[in-house]
């Protein structure tokens, strides 16, 4: 009895580290071995049609505590369960621009509990464009992919790719949405701009790849969006249908060399855009996503991709709008056309119906849908995680946001910084105003304010700006900071103005007059900006009033017609009008992403778009300097999910 005790104990000893090793998820570099293909064949041969069905559907999950008997919950636990949903896309809570961004710790124990209630693993996928703190705090914050082409540097991107790898894996997200392929070349695009990595398609291309690189490395699927290119569009494809105008010879020499890349790369997935392509696709009903030209013909004959084809999101309206009358048949469209994933289908059980229908009836062959779902197996292979689905949560504290993570993240933002003009010689900015006591309960005699700060965005109640004010206010704490939305824009005009006046006596200090070829530059912008000024909401006429009031040096981007176009008006309250002399004008650029705090991204070149009630995608921050008298314009962008 004593030897056969003995044998048993030394037999469990050897087994537990194996056991432990495999309890948890191990990320390791993206590859799939004889074990997983033979794990993938097998699963599949011993799925049921619905089942095979099920797998081909990505629905939300939203990273927040729930309670096992919670609706919320337990409709998670039913579309696993009745619909056989074979992946999760984590988001958080959003209403309008607000992202109300959870904790590392809640999402992986949602993540562990829906992999635990699923019969085969799930694939986690997010939209982490900006790594995985554009959704949860604590993680490494990164700015803008703009901001990566401004650095140039590839080193940066690939540790853009493996940092967001190894804090994605860490919370159980397996799959980014990420990187962006689309060249930012229309200046009127308002969806994809800083969300580029550019205008140059060979630069936008090569840091595509090294992001891949850095993220595969380590253990993170990754996805070139939005296939064919959404970078040439002029409308938004959450709203409506937006169209790619360019011929052939213009798609293939600057929209689609990104993705070749990309491919060439080894990307795991083509994410296809609902954008209507023309000299591609002659039917106006069918959009990218679902016109065989587009994802059989051209991604996977053209240009040889074998990856997992998935679409971009079915609810959007560039889809929806053409499928009013049947929801459900915008999901067999798009699989017919050659997607492998359905991503966030407007209606899941009528999509699903409509897909069991087409199989049943023959309309979708058996073999294409035993392709797919083999390659949404053999994904999840690649991860390893039919033999661990689960991460460890004692280990979040170690692996999300190190030290020198953050550091790198700011040093790659302080990088992007790009000072195209200052022949005003403004910046940087100096040390004025009123100074900290070095003592608490020190009385101080606070300076009149010398800098007033107009920060224009979508929504004063949103941290758009914040991180600017703190940097401002770190260099000169009495500076006047005031925000503005076009909600209550009007009501403050005449509080802006009023600001600005209190600082007059420091209007004496101008710099001397500009040169003639400042002036012939400063009249270009006022041309080139005229046909936008009618589209600005009423903090720019704000400011622009103000402008028009001052004899002084003034200075404002000029880059592609963003400028402001000094113009004489009106000035409530404050004072009589009085008109801007073009002989004191004279121009300055400055354009930066030095803060990260995910809402001042590096400018495009573009003039300001018309914007809409989701996609404003141009905030802008306005500063008045009174001791140089100069004014400076700072765009920023919006959060989007795919």
């Amino acid at each position: 009895m004593l030897p056969r005790a003995l044998c048993l104990i030394v037999i469990l000893s050897l087994l537990t580290p194996a056991f432990a090793k495999d309890k948890f998820s191990q990320p390791r570099p993206i590859q799939l071995d004889r074990d997983g293909e033979k794990w993938a064949q097998k699963t599949l041969h011993n799925l049921s049609l619905e089942e095979k069905v099920g797998q081909l559907f990505m629905i939300w999950v939203r990273a927040e505590f729930l309670n096992v008997n919670s609706p919320e919950y337990l409709q998670l636990r039913d579309s696993i369960n009745k619909y056989h949903v074979g992946s999760f896309a984590m988001t958080v809570r959003a209403e309008g621009p607000f992202l109300y961004r959870n904790q590392p710790y809640e999402a992986a124990v949602l993540l562990n509990r829906l992999q635990q209630d699923s019969k085969l693993p799930l694939l986690i996928a997010a939209d982490f464009e900006r790594g995985v703190s554009m959704r949860l705090y604590g993680a490494t914050v990164f700015p803008h992919a703009m901001a990566f082409g401004a650095a140039g540097k590839l080193d940066y991107a690939e540790a853009f790719g493996r940092i967001t790898a190894q804090e994605a894996r860490a919370i159980g997200v397996h799959w980014n949405f990420f990187p962006v392929a689309d060249v930012n070349s229309n200046p009127a695009n308002p969806i994809i701009n800083t969300r580029s990595f550019g205008e140059d398609p060979q630069q936008v291309g090569d840091l595509v790849a090294a992001y891949i690189r850095g993220a595969r490395a380590n253990g993170m699927l990754t996805t070139a969006k939005h296939f064919p290119g959404h970078g040439d569009t002029a409308t938004d494809s959450h709203l409506g249908v937006a169209q790619v105008t360019g011929n052939l010879a213009r798609l293939q020499s600057v929209e689609l060399p990104p993705f070749r890349k990309a491919i060439e790369a080894g990307v795991d997935s083509v994410m296809v855009a609902h954008v209507s392509v023309p000299s591609l696709e002659p039917d106006p009903k069918r959009v990218g996503t679902t016109s065989p030209a587009i994802v059989n013909d051209l991604l996977k004959t053209q240009l040889g991709f074998k990856g997992l084809v998935v679409t971009d999101a079915l609810d959007m309206a560039g889809l929806t709008r053409l499928y009013a009358a049947n929801i459900g048949r915008a999901a067999v469209d798009a699989f017919k056309a050659g997607n492998d994933l359905l991503l966030i289908p407007a209606d899941l059980d009528a999509s699903y119906q409509a897909m069991l229908a087409a199989v049943r009836s023959g309309e979708i062959p058996q073999s294409q849908l035993d392709a797919s779902v083999l390659k949404m197996l053999e994904a999840k292979a690649s991860l390893n995680l039919q033999k661990a689905r689960l991460v460890n949560v004692e280990a979040l504290s170690n692996l999300i946001g190190e030290l020198a993570n953050l550091a790198l993240g700011q040093q790659m933002a302080d990088d992007a910084v790009t000072l195209v003009r200052d022949n005003g010689k403004l910046l940087p900015l100096k040390q004025m105003g009123t100074v900290n006591p070095g003592l608490p309960y020190q009385r101080v005699d606070e300076v009149r304010n010398r800098l007033v700060v107009i920060i224009f965005t979508d929504d004063v109640r949103t941290e758009a700006g914040r991180m600017l004010e703190r940097q401002i206010r770190s260099r000169v704490p009495d500076a006047n900071v005031i925000y503005v939305d076009p909600r209550i824009a009007a009501a403050l005009s005449d509080d802006v103005l009023c600001a600005v006046d209190q600082a007059q006596s420091s209007l004496d200090k101008l710099k001397a007059p500009p040169t003639a070829a400042d002036l012939a530059s400063a009249q270009a912008a006022v041309d080139s900006a005229q046909n936008n000024l009618d589209k600005l909401q009423a903090p720019p006429a704000a400011a622009e009033r103000y402008m028009a009031s001052r004899n002084s040096t003034v200075s404002w981007p000029i880059s592609a017609g963003e400028a402001f176009s000094p113009r004489p008006s009106t000035i409530p309250a404050c004072g009589p009008p009085r008109s801007l002399s073009p002989e004191n004008v004279t121009t300055s650029e400055y354009f930066s992403d030095s803060v990260t705090d995910g809402s001042s991204p590096i400018c495009s070149t573009a003039p300001l778009p018309r914007s809409s009630s989701r996609s404003t995608p141009w905030r802008r921050a306005a500063s008045r300097s009174l001791s140089t008298g100069a004014i400076s314009v700072k765009p920023v962008t919006r959060k989007f999910d795919v």
